[in-house]
């Protein structure tokens, strides 16, 4: 499929504009140009140094490829280093999408927060900005308790039908990354055409200078906005209320990269490292026996073969039983 390309759309001071909106931190994707073979599906990839392997930054010059539909990147909601984030951006791509984040942004504008709807390939993409950037904890807290209010399901495992948050972590540990999301304003790889935001003109100027002029979120008005609120993650194998509980069971999760501490390395769509499991046996001298998918790192395994629980174990953290569970709370 042949790309437009006009950089002469890109007037002097867009590419600015857009970091300051956008850009948190200089860690980033590109979408393929080439689709996927299997799937025909145009996937994004971090960029590399050919001489060094090193990951490329973002630049300014990338940005403005970015817009002029030379190319087309992804961004990541949180930096590490801060753990806060510029914008919250809510991905809904199943039917009734439109539906659902409309009722999102009506609980918004009843807190008098502002946000933006931009178009997307199969649904669409609701944008929240900060005055500043803000614990991603906090936006995510509000982001769910914003869900909850308007009747609007999250994507769980089993359930497709949902949004997606981004930031999709309450924390990034140093030289993680966490989940990009597609940059706004660009050339979707895959449709060949650019997703506007709505009711703007169609125009780059006229969005970006829209964008800019929104309402931004502040932490004072975030503050009061998630006072006394704190609102678990859902992910699958949750253990939910049961018959004769007395009390709503606390949520118990599992993530395994806050356990890992040996480095990881990208191997396609997935981070590998030492399975900790065979390194308790004296194996896995290559360090990549554990494979992590990076889109959802609930999905591990081990390539010779030790489970999940064996994994677990290695790590020190168990799979509890629901009996351990009812016995601490009990407490």
């Amino acid at each position: 499929m042949l790309i437009p390309s006009n950089l002469r759309r890109v007037s002097a001071g867009l590419p600015e504009e857009y970091w300051r909106l956008f850009v948190n931190r200089r860690a980033y994707t590109l979408q393929s140009d080439v689709p996927n073979p299997e799937s025909g599906r145009r996937y994004f990839y971090r960029p590399r140094d050919k001489g060094t392997g090193e990951g490329v930054s973002l630049a300014l010059d990338t940005i403005r490829y970015h817009l002029g539909g030379r190319l087309t990147i992804g961004l990541y909601a949180a930096n590490p280093e801060t753990q806060r984030c510029k914008w919250l951006a809510i991905d809904a791509d199943y039917n009734n999408a439109l539906g659902d984040l409309g009722k999102l942004a009506e609980c918004f504008e009843h807190d008098w927060v502002a946000s933006a709807l931009e178009e997307s390939r199969r649904g669409a993409h609701l944008w929240v900005f900060m005055a500043e950037p803000l614990l991603a904890r906090d936006i995510r807290v509000y982001a769910r308790d914003v869900a909850a209010r308007a009747g609007v399901p999250l994507k769980l495992a089993g359930n497709q039908d949902g949004i997606e948050i981004f930031p999709r972590q309450d924390f990034l540990r140093p030289g993680e990354f966490g989940n990009a999301i597609r940059g706004p304003l660009g050339i979707h790889r895959g449709a060949g055409c650019r997703f506007w935001f709505r009711g703007v003109a169609a125009e780059l100027a006229a969005q970006m200078k829209y964008l800019t002029s929104l309402r931004k979120l502040t932490a004072e008005h975030l503050a009061s906005l998630i006072a006394g609120k704190v609102l678990p993650e859902l992910a699958p194998g949750e253990i939910t209320p049961g018959p004769g509980t007395r009390k709503s069971r606390r949520r118990v999760r599992f993530r395994i990269l806050d356990h890992i501490q040996t480095p990881l390395r990208r191997a396609g769509r997935n981070n590998v490292t030492r399975c900790p499991s065979c390194a308790a046996q004296g194996h896995d001298q290559g360090n990549d026996n554990l494979s992590i998918a990076i889109e959802d790192p609930r999905k591990y395994k081990c390539w010779a073969g030790c489970t999940k629980d064996q994994i677990r174990e290695a790590l020190g953290c168990p799979r509890a039983t629901i009996e351990n569970i009812l016995r601490e709370e009990s407490r």
